[in-house]
């Protein structure tokens, strides 16, 4: 089985810019590529799950999603950086456009997107992780054994995000970003050889 880093996108990876889908928009978080760099070679499979309300709401099409898609791909492999695949969801229940207007299982919180990684690179949600910017990102580890970590948040601290969501105590972490992400995960792989 093999191990995976889940990343939401924006404000994860990237600076989050309300609805991005422009490449001259796009921009790396700080310390992004060194952890993502450190957690691939620590033998992590890098997996991007994020939910793209913006093509629902009609604000751009799944074309302009892909065309920006392969641009960050492009300049994470151009850093040595591989993402195993990018899962996405453009529906809403009330989205503007009609094809995408339902209630799914796949946009977060829903796990649709994380299952379908965990059945196509045969994932052992045990020894895997899950990193985002909003708890729904982390929502995995209330009913899997994945744990994961809550980054670059003003507003929740951990005390705050175990009051809320009590069943991610002991399981979610709250850092500034995916290199302290990076930091904490190899620490206790390395104290746990897991």
């Amino acid at each position: 089985m093999n191990k995976a880093i889940f990343l939401d996108r924006d404000g994860t990876i990237n600076v989050d810019k309300k609805y991005l889908h422009k490449i001259e928009d796009f921009e790396f978080l700080p310390g992004v590529l060194d952890g993502m760099k450190m957690l691939q070679n620590a033998g992590y499979l890098l997996i991007v799950i994020t939910n793209q309300s913006g093509i629902g709401r009609g604000y751009y099409s799944e074309k302009d999603f892909e065309i920006l898609n392969s641009w960050m791909l492009g300049e994470l492999e151009s850093k040595g950086i591989h993402i195993a695949r990018v899962y996405y969801c453009p529906h809403l229940p009330n989205a503007k456009i009609k094809k995408y207007r339902k209630v799914c299982e796949c946009r977060k919180p829903a796990l649709g997107m994380y299952e379908q990684a965990v059945k196509n690179y045969d994932i052992d949600l045990s020894h895997s992780w899950t990193i985002g910017d909003k708890p729904r990102d982390c929502l995995l580890c209330e009913k899997t054994e994945c744990r994961g970590f809550l980054v670059g948040q003003d507003y929740y601290n951990e005390e705050r995000l175990y009051c809320e969501f009590p069943l991610l105590k002991d399981k979610v972490r709250c850092v500034p970003g995916i290199l302290e992400c990076a930091i904490e995960i190899l620490k206790k792989k390395n104290r746990f050889n897991n």
